[in-house]
């Protein structure tokens, strides 16, 4: 028994002493840090296995995502002729005297590069079965390219409407290419078979299932954009399934937010687009260039003057951009912050900022989901919801349309009913740190008007967390809460 006993010290020494050189080689949040070690000390072998495929760093993100001197050359052509489009535009919105407004038109500048177009018209779409009809049409009436990128491309009823629709412009002899992550739907490489053989591409995104030859688990496509011949962009919430469209039971309507834009805007998002493709694509002769068709010249009759900064982000970039963005527009706000998002995961820093907000007078809301589509995520989610609510943030709980149920998956922000934004990106450490992304930051008062509309009649279908919901909560409740936001910083 003694010799027993000195082999599983000498086992537990070991096992952690590889834990804490394991997790301290590449920087990492305090957060992260204590959650991956709880995980590697707590759950011998099993935990090395999970931090093998969903722990360690993008190590090869110059390899992936690097640009040649030829590419980059490209890239400044491009946003240099978005700025010259900027001057057939009067913005006034963006040439008062607003610093707050300027810095973080020069943040995203600085960081993404990311060039302000300011000549843009915009449409909302809140609704999945409008949201697919307005895109379906789009398509049909593509007469060059039709770019498409989506986390979750479901073989279902919608996806297959949408590959047949991709297939038979494939078939008119376009250049048609999809990317998708493997792990966001259950399409398997197949299903894309006879949209392969009417000439469409297709590319998995870097992840792969492949668990041996590919890169890493943890790091997903959450993107979902949609480029058409270089004119029209979409972007926004909604990935391609039937859930999506109030097609299933379990979530009832899907409440979700899209935006259609079309104008030099969109240029930003082909870029985006493009680098994703050079980025999963093995033969490397099916690279795109950043220049020709797929960058056309910008249509001088375009009607917008909706300034936009069309921003990218992921674990290829060594800071969180579009977080960073978030946290600078929360300290700009004068009167109010309204937040959509299916999960609340803050890390401290937007915790601190959205406290500093409420605390200084600011109308601060967040709108979350009133059910789970991932329970371990949800258990998290309200946690949070719970702490905030406590520190005086309003917590709107969204119960659906109707009678219907339904499910908040919207990822919005609107200040002072001023500037915007609309993307991909949760309010969680996965988009902030781990996803691959995108944001569209809106600097149109009307706009903003406008997405600031749909949440206040959002409100009308929610219930206001209180004190006295949070006291019915169980114990068991409350303690997967609590341990779900343990390893909140590695879900």
């Amino acid at each position: 028994m003694r010799i027993f006993e000195i082999v599983l010290l000498v086992l537990i020494f070991i096992n952690t002493v590889s834990a804490i050189i394991t997790v301290f080689r590449k920087p990492r949040s305090i957060a992260s840090v204590l959650a991956w070690l709880l995980t590697l000390v707590l759950i011998p072998v099993l935990g090395f296995i999970l931090y093998a495929f969903v722990g360690r760093g993008l190590t090869n993100r110059k390899e992936l995502f690097g640009k040649t001197d030829v590419e980059k050359d490209e890239l400044k052509d491009i946003r240099r002729s978005i700025s010259q489009d900027n001057h057939l535009v009067n913005n006034e919105n963006i040439e008062a005297d607003n610093l707050n407004l300027q810095s973080l038109i020069h943040y995203f500048s600085n960081m993404d590069g990311a060039p302000l177009a300011k000549r843009n018209e915009l449409k909302l779409f809140t609704d999945g079965q409008e949201k697919f009809a307005a895109l379906l049409e789009d398509i049909r009436q593509a007469k060059d390219t039709v770019h498409v990128e989506y986390y979750a491309f479901f073989d279902d009823r919608i996806g297959n409407k949408l590959l047949k629709a991709l297939t038979e412009k494939a078939k008119e002899g376009l250049e048609v290419r999809v990317i998708y992550d493997p792990w966001g739907a259950n399409s398997k490489p197949k299903w894309f078979d006879s949209f392969k053989a009417a000439g469409g591409e297709v590319a998995a995104f870097i992840t792969s299932k492949n668990l041996v030859l590919k890169t890493r688990l943890n790091y997903h496509l959450h993107r979902k954009v949609v480029i058409i011949d270089g004119e029209i962009g979409w972007t926004g919430g909604f990935n391609v399934g039937d859930q999506y469209l109030e097609m299933t039971e379990k979530f009832g309507y899907w409440r979700d937010t899209h935006l259609r834009m079309k104008g030099s805007g969109v240029r930003s998002l082909q870029e985006i687009f493009i680098m994703d493709w050079n980025a999963s694509i093995s033969d490397k002769s099916r690279k795109l260039p950043y220049s020709g068709i797929y960058f056309p010249e910008i249509d001088q009759d375009c009607p917008g003057t909706s300034a936009v900064q069309v921003v990218a982000d992921g674990p290829d970039s060594s800071f969180d951009i579009i977080k960073g963005g978030f946290i600078r527009m929360i300290l700009a706000a004068k009167k109010s912050v309204w937040i959509q998002t299916p999960y609340f995961i803050p890390d401290d820093s937007m915790v601190t900022a959205l406290l500093v907000a409420a605390h200084s007078g600011i109308d601060v809301k967040v709108m979350i989901p009133n059910k789970p589509d991932h329970p371990f995520i949800y258990r998290a989610t309200q946690y949070h919801a719970n702490y905030m609510h406590r520190l005086g943030i309003k917590i709107y709980q969204y119960d659906g349309l109707d009678n219907r149920g339904g499910f908040m998956h919207a990822k919005t922000m609107v200040v002072d009913d001023e500037i915007c934004t609309i993307g991909s990106t949760n309010q969680d450490t996965r988009s902030y740190s781990l996803n691959f992304e995108d944001n569209v930051f809106i600097y149109d008062p009307d706009f903003a008007a406008q997405l600031g509309k749909v949440f206040t009649e959002d409100m009308k279908n929610c219930i206001l967390l209180t004190d006295e919901i949070i006291k019915k909560q169980s114990l068991w409740l409350r303690f997967k809460q609590s341990f779900s936001r343990l390893l909140s910083p590695i879900l």
